[in-house]
């Protein structure tokens, strides 16, 4: 793995973050000491958003011997990975997961960062909103001369909301690079509907999980709220998708074209990636719905009592983004091991690449 040096150019540089006015202070306090912590003490904050029960931090794995190319057989596209919530491209875990990627399939591979930084990485994939850092992490993609000729990408948790972002609003943009084949891994591509691993006994556990929790139900669908946090911008609470507040300020529902931006270039977009393959773990408490990782999502008649598959939502049955006609095109493939959040086996990693990136 490596960083140009026109993608580290580009990254947001250690300036400060958001400083809350009085008002602001008094709606989210919890939220606003994070942002004071990120100013005042970044590397603390950096230190506890790696460590909390929602985080999810890759370990490292063996580097197996690069590929080598048999008679007949084509080179595999650049691959480029992207990180969950609390890691960062920087640390080792990370670092040795895409250098394994890229010696499995034999080709260039990279973790693309949203911060310049190990600390700066991190805070951001907290306090940098998903529309920002897909923005970001679309700059590194377009400045990697490696890839300029298409790349296959995955992502861990969160990360995927970055490699989706970039797909609905990059692909087919002159000067950016499509994205050919997608796996999402334990992805928040259906939003989550609570953060299940703040709670688990009804008390919340740490300053992390007391700002997330701070900022579930109404609170999430604000103008302040959505421009700040990450996680509130994929939050989705299947009892208010229909309200008036999530259509206006919810990220997500824009992605989705169930809020107020309905805009078919998504659509467009979504149709220009080859192939989709959806990772589940089954044993995920981090995403709830876990099964919202490939698509599935609660009915919004009956919100936290009902699952629906993933051809009886919304989503698919308006095909509002597009997930339905890459149905009927065979690009969607799902996969899935028995475990905890993004907690694969090297094994089943390296057999995704085998049969979807080569």
């Amino acid at each position: 793995m490596k960083f140009s040096l026109a993608t580290l150019a580009l990254l947001p540089l250690a300036s400060a973050y958001h400083t809350c006015s009085d008002e602001e202070r008094n709606m989210v306090p919890k939220i606003c000491g994070i942002l004071d912590q990120a100013n005042d003490a970044p590397e603390k904050l950096a230190d506890a958003l790696m460590n909390s029960p929602i985080s999810a931090v890759a370990k490292e794995m063996e580097i197996p011997a690069a590929r080598v190319l048999k008679e007949g057989e084509s080179k595999a596209l650049p691959i480029v990975v992207a990180h969950g919530m609390g890691d960062s491209c920087f640390n080792s875990g990370m670092k040795s997961i895409t250098k394994a990627a890229g010696a499995k399939v034999g080709a260039y591979s990279t973790c693309i960062p949203t911060g310049d930084s190990r600390i700066k990485d991190t805070i951001n994939g907290f306090l940098l909103n998903m529309d920002a850092s897909v923005d970001v992490f679309a700059e590194g993609v377009k400045n990697d001369p490696e890839l300029a000729d298409g790349f296959n990408a995955f992502g861990l948790s969160q990360g995927n909301n970055l490699i989706r972002g970039y797909i609905q609003k990059y692909n087919g943009v002159e000067g950016y690079p499509t994205a050919n084949t997608f796996m999402s891994i334990c992805g928040i591509n259906a939003g989550v509907g609570a953060f299940p691993n703040c709670n688990p006994e009804g008390k919340v556990i740490g300053g992390i999980c007391e700002g997330i929790t701070e900022i579930l139900g109404d609170l999430a669908y604000n103008s302040f709220v959505q421009n700040i946090l990450f996680q509130a911008n994929y939050f989705r609470d299947p009892s208010k998708t229909d309200s008036d507040k999530y259509k206006k300020y919810s990220q997500l529902a824009q992605w989705e074209n169930e809020g107020d931006d309905v805009d078919a270039s998504r659509n467009e977009k979504f149709a220009m990636t080859s192939q989709y393959v959806w990772v589940l773990g089954t044993e995920d408490t981090v995403v709830w719905p876990r099964e919202g990782e490939q698509w599935r999502a609660m009915d919004p008649e009956d919100p936290f009592g009902t699952l629906l598959q993933w051809n009886e939502t919304k989503w698919y049955k308006e095909d509002t983004f597009g997930l339905a006609t890459a149905d009927a095109a065979n690009k969607h493939n799902f996969e899935s091991f028995d475990g905890q959040h993004i907690q694969f086996t090297q094994d089943e990693l390296m057999g995704w690449l085998e049969k979807y990136f080569m």
